[in-house]
């Protein structure tokens, strides 16, 4: 199977990489560059990239892999990204997480199935002065209650 990259992608990419006297240092901003017009990075994909920056392939995946904000699946239209950190989870957290999959009907990692929410946790979304917190897609929202979270969910409707 064939990977299609847009020609905008490619000149994107290119100008990217025309910035950075080292090739691999660009790592991160053409991950960011491929995943916001494709919405996730597909192993064709960190293939892809490697070659553009003379890398092997793993070292894409380790990098991938290590940050939440590259996704490695599509998700739904509605990313909920829950922190699962320590200052969150004192200040309930994990009752809102169970709470999200009930709400939703589904459990961590899955979308439901209209493909409008993916629900997932973070390690730390560095809002600890304001747990508990939640990301949905790129914006923050903080000392959430059930309350927050039922007019949250209204809200994206």
């Amino acid at each position: 199977m064939s990977l299609e990259i847009s020609d905008k992608v490619k000149r994107q990419v290119e100008d990217i990489l025309s910035r950075y006297p080292r090739r691999q240092a660009a790592l991160l901003p053409v991950l960011h560059c491929l995943q916001k017009e494709r919405g996730f990075i597909s192993p064709a994909e960190e293939q892809w990239v490697a070659e553009r920056l003379g890398i092997k392939q793993i070292r894409v995946r380790e990098v991938v892999t290590f940050y939440t904000m590259f996704l490695r699946r599509p998700v739904g239209r509605y990313h909920l990204q829950i922190c699962t950190n320590l200052s969150c989870a004192l200040e309930g957290g994990d009752s809102l997480l169970a709470y999200l999959e009930e709400r939703l009907g589904i459990k961590t990692g899955e979308t439901t199935a209209d493909g409008r929410f993916t629900l997932s946790t973070v390690e730390c979304l560095g809002a600890c002065d304001e747990a508990p917190c939640l990301m949905v897609n790129f914006d923050y929202h903080t000392r959430l209650d059930r309350d927050k979270v039922d007019r949250l969910l209204r809200e994206l409707d």
